[in-house]
Formats: C-alpha cells, structure tokens, sequence
C-alpha cells in the first residue's frame, strides 16, 4: 500500500513540478533522473583531450600520443595519477562555479556521478581505502558554508562504495585565493598549507577536488599524505584546465 501511496505521490509531484535540467532548466523526459542534466548540457561538456599527459591529464593542444608533460618531468608529482570528468570549459565550467560561488548545491550530485564513472572505468588496480576532499580552512569554510570539494565526494562513495575521510587532511594556513595567481605563486602560497591530523600507513587514497588548474593544490595535498605514511594517492577532479 506504501509503495502504491510513494508511486502515485511522485506522479503527482511530477506533474506539477515536471523534472528540470539542474543547469540550464530545460525540462527533461521522465526517464532521467530528476536530479540531472539535459543532453544540450552534457554535450557542452568537453571530455578530456585525448591527448594528455598520463600523469596529471594536462591536456597537450596539438600532440596525438600521451606521455608525462614537462612539469611532471620536472617535478614528479606524489600522485600516482588523475582522473578527470572533462575540460573546464563550457558547462562544466558553468556549473562549477555556480556550484561554488552561487550556493548551487544541487549541481555537486550530477557532477560528482559524471566523475564517478570516469574513476570507475578507469583500468586499473587502485582500490581506495578512503575518500579524501580537499579541504577549506575553517575561516573560508564558515564564509561559504560547505566545502564544494566533500559535495562532489559524496556521490562518488556511494558509488564506490568507499568511506569519505573528512579529519585526517586539515587546511591549517589560509592561504590567499589561487585564483589569478601565477604558478610561482600557487606553488609559494600553498608551501605547508595541509598537515595531517594523525599518521598512517598503507592506506589508498582517492584525493577529490572540483577544478585542477597547474596541480599545485593536489601536489601539495599529496605530499603531505604520502609523508604521513599513505602508500598512493590518485586524483579526481571535475574540470580539468
């Protein structure tokens, strides 16, 4: 009888209130999710090039063959690889940063099941033992009121199956916004930003952030969790620059 009631609920409340793209409000066939995007949005969401470095996914303009990039060759990084839901461009793009600078919160569900999948079709033998989200410090996460970073992890273990860890990487320094630095500068103005909390040893870690620009916050999230005692550390983020 329940289940007649829920059914005939739904029908109802999607009648009135037909599902939507989260994005551009189009409305959707009743076979998607309510909790979606819109096939024009999802095809203005560019894939990553498939040219890329293996390493890091810094997209090569004219290359047709993956290899490690200068920076990677330069400076390896503690991670081991990253994953990434597409380039940050076009929707995705638009609907990160409605995510993150317009209280959007809708939107980290559809973005983190698109990362999802992409961690979860990846060919490989990592298995993660936890979930980590790049953290805010805790004066910006006040300001904000959520770390966009944990919204994206979210559906990303429920998919996975695997327990998000909110504790062991803390942002102990607030550090000035990345956002129109230089790399010279991201790097300097992330130098012993993270700390742990507690060491630990073999732990698998998938380090989860929103956009990924020249890597500096990722490279450094990973060397503090592999000096702490992590055995691998693999990347996934939703836009890739």
């Amino acid at each position: 009888m329940w289940t007649l009631f829920r059914q005939q609920l739904v029908a109802g409340i999607d009648l009135l209130l037909p599902p939507a793209c989260l994005l551009c409000g189009q409305l959707l066939p009743t076979s998607l999710d309510a909790q979606s995007f819109c096939v024009d949005c999802l095809a203005a969401m560019p894939p990553l090039s498939p040219a890329h470095c293996y390493c890091c996914a810094q997209p090569f303009p004219s290359a047709t063959s993956n290899h490690l990039c200068g920076t990677c060759l330069k400076r390896p990084p503690s991670f081991s690889i990253v994953h990434a839901a597409g380039m940050y461009q076009g929707s995705i793009k638009d609907a990160i940063h409605k995510l993150k600078y317009r209280n959007q919160l809708t939107l980290a569900k559809p973005l983190g099941q698109l990362l999802g999948k992409i961690v979860a079709a990846k060919d490989n033998a990592f298995v993660p033992d936890c979930i980590i989200p790049v953290p805010l410090h805790p004066d910006r996460l006040r300001g904000r009121g959520y770390n966009q970073a944990l919204e994206v992890a979210r559906p990303i273990a429920r998919q996975l199956g695997t327990p998000i860890d909110t504790t062991l990487l803390q942002r102990s320094r607030n550090t000035q916004q990345q956002q129109g630095l230089s790399a010279t500068e991201r790097k300097r103005n992330l130098r012993n930003a993270f700390s742990l909390v507690s060491k630990i040893s073999t732990f698998k870690v998938l380090l989860i952030d929103d956009v990924m620009t020249t890597g500096e916050t990722v490279r450094e999230c990973s060397r503090t969790l592999l000096a702490g005692g992590v055995a691998e550390v693999q990347v996934a983020v939703v836009g890739r620059a």
